[in-house]
């Protein structure tokens, strides 16, 4: 039965509820999504978030079951259904825990829990067919640099305070815009190229993203063109960013720098990460833009994974929520 096993994967940790179904033949059935937008020159609101999962779980996931083509799984072809248990917004978590237990309940399957920063790195490994990567991990909840070893990923650097994704919404809000902001912060420093001095902070191979954050909203407050803050912002983040990145690169020896996480879409990062790995003789491997934010994909993928490995739920009352949950206490005995 294993061989052909196919789980669906709900993913609701932030502003995103999506679900999505995977096969070991097949790899990624399919995959939709809802994302929730909050109002102009705010964040996401866990429970307005929460509500807006709610409203949209039953769709998203009759969308994942049918496919595009309505050709999709028969709900009884399922043999586990997997979520993320977390790290995340406690509200938005619920939501998907309480959709898989129904399903669960619905036809006797297994539950599988999953950690949702493991999810982005495995499916990144997935698509780009990357064995054993240096990983670097950015997105709106996480900032890391990680490698594989004794069966765990090993945190070899990560933020102090805010993530990079953080960085570049907080950015925008303070602007007008509505998270995440990402794109919005790419596309004003695309018009820029004058450097305005920023301040910025490492420890060891910890990076601190918060001065950065409090010298750019003083620059603009002060008269500075929202472009070139934007401009010096991204040049100053990203450089630290590969700077720590590189020197785990020359620590672990990798031959593959993998790149994951919302951010992972910049373009501008790319093009530093690029320049650095090719002195360390290194492939970058950047996930595609398609699975690079939040997606029931990396959930689903990753509770195939579990599920192979017999890491599933021993009963639907033991499917909790974590919304502090280190991606580094996680067994991946798939790996080993």
């Amino acid at each position: 039965m294993l061989r052909g096993a196919r789980v669906l994967g709900i993913e609701s940790t932030a502003h995103t509820f999506s679900a999505s179904v995977v096969s070991e033949k097949e790899g990624v059935v399919t995959n939709a999504k809802d994302v929730y937008v909050p109002p102009e020159g705010s964040g996401i609101h866990p429970a307005e978030a929460a509500e807006h999962h709610l409203s949209v779980a039953v769709r998203v996931v009759r969308e994942a079951l049918e496919g595009k083509d309505r050709r999709g799984s028969d709900i009884g072809a399922i043999d586990a259904f997997a979520y993320a248990m977390g790290p995340g917004l406690g509200p938005c978590l619920r939501v998907g825990a309480v959709t898989a237990r129904a399903l669960s309940l619905s036809t006797g399957k297994p539950m599988v829990a999953v950690n949702h920063a493991v999810g982005h790195i495995e499916l990144g490994c997935l698509l780009t067919g990357a064995h054993t990567p240096l990983v670097l991990l950015i997105s709106g909840g996480h900032t890391m640099v990680v490698a594989h070893s004794d069966g765990v990923w090993r945190v070899l650097g990560e933020t102090l305070d805010l993530t990079l994704g953080q960085l570049l919404d907080q950015l925008g809000r303070y602007a007008g815009f509505s998270s995440p902001c990402g794109r919005k912060i790419e596309e004003a420093a695309s018009k820029s190229s004058r450097y305005l001095k920023l301040p910025y902070t490492m420890k060891g191979n910890d990076v601190s993203f918060s001065g950065i954050l409090t010298a750019a909203k003083k620059l603009i407050e002060g008269g500075a063109s929202f472009e070139d803050v934007c401009y010096s912002v991204q040049e100053t983040a990203f450089a630290i960013t590969a700077e720590v990145t590189e020197r785990a690169l020359a620590f672990t020896g990798a031959r593959e720098l993998l790149v994951v996480g919302g951010v992972a879409a910049n373009r501008r990062l790319a093009e530093m990460l690029d320049l650095m790995a090719g002195r360390h003789a290194a492939a970058v491997k950047v996930v595609p833009l398609k699975y690079s934010g939040d997606c029931g994909a990396q959930i689903a993928w990753t509770g195939l994974l579990a599920f192979r490995s017999g890491q599933f739920l021993p009963a639907v009352a033991d499917s909790v929520v974590r919304q502090s949950w280190r991606l580094d206490t996680v067994p991946t005995p798939w790996r080993s």
